[in-house]
């Protein structure tokens, strides 16, 4: 098959063009934005009727700052809180939602991320831990929800 030079050089391009482009995906360098990495979850606490207060408190005290440390070493980009203003009924009622965004996936179900805090933070273990029991003695429910944000400008097909 006798194919023009001209041509010749223009697939040998596109081909080599091709295969730069996928070496430079598979190595790393075509980077995600950092945004498209990270990864929310909601925690939704229901606590003890009249004990949202109490429950509130004792997670501010015992688990925020282990998760703001995280958020000083990156692993976690943002914290957020929140309770309703208004009632509802009892199988759909929570008392606190926390939004915990996330650098990626897998430090969201890193079970020990906040482990090397621990002691550093509680030098009287025998204390956080009973705090801790208290806590969660409160709760009645407890459900997480991975979320992610929805492109409002995009058209729906």
């Amino acid at each position: 098959m006798n194919v023009p030079a001209p041509y010749r050089r223009f697939m040998l391009k596109v081909l080599f063009m091709g295969a730069f482009l996928a070496a430079i995906s598979q190595s790393g360098f075509a980077q995600k934005s950092a945004s498209s990495e990270y990864f929310a979850v909601e925690d939704y606490y229901r606590v003890k009727w009249g004990s949202a207060a109490e429950f509130i408190s004792l997670w501010k005290a015992n688990h925020l700052p282990l998760l703001k440390k995280a958020q000083e070493k990156g692993d976690v980009i943002s914290i957020t809180a929140s309770s309703p203003r208004l009632h509802s009924g009892e199988d759909t009622r929570w008392d606190f939602r926390v939004t915990v965004v996330f650098k990626n996936a897998a430090l969201a179900f890193d079970e020990n991320l906040t482990t090397p805090y621990v002691k550093a933070l509680y030098p009287d273990q025998e204390a956080f831990q009973n705090a801790e029991k208290h806590r969660f003695e409160l709760l009645l429910a407890h459900w997480d929800v991975e979320v992610a944000d929805i492109d409002l400008t995009k058209k729906v097909h």
